[in-house]
């Protein structure tokens, strides 16, 4: 049978960098989803707070593989 997969759109932030917004999209969706194959980072953004960036930001797409019932 051909695989389906789905596609969710998650907001992540973090203090440090884009890379661990990324990475705690995959953290919290791995929490209630299995069989996530892939995650497209769509957009990038940062708070700013006088001359400093005080957050980093990610718009991501994970893609997973719905399960089937037998």
């Amino acid at each position: 049978m051909p695989k389906i997969v789905k596609v969710i759109e998650i907001l992540s932030e973090s203090p440090k960098s884009w890379e661990e917004a990324s990475q705690n999209v995959v953290a919290e969706a791995s929490k209630t989803l299995r069989n996530i194959r892939s995650v497209y980072i769509k957009e990038f953004s940062a708070s700013v707070d006088g001359k400093k960036v005080t957050s980093y930001r990610v718009n991501a797409k994970v893609t997973f593989e719905m399960e089937r019932g037998g």
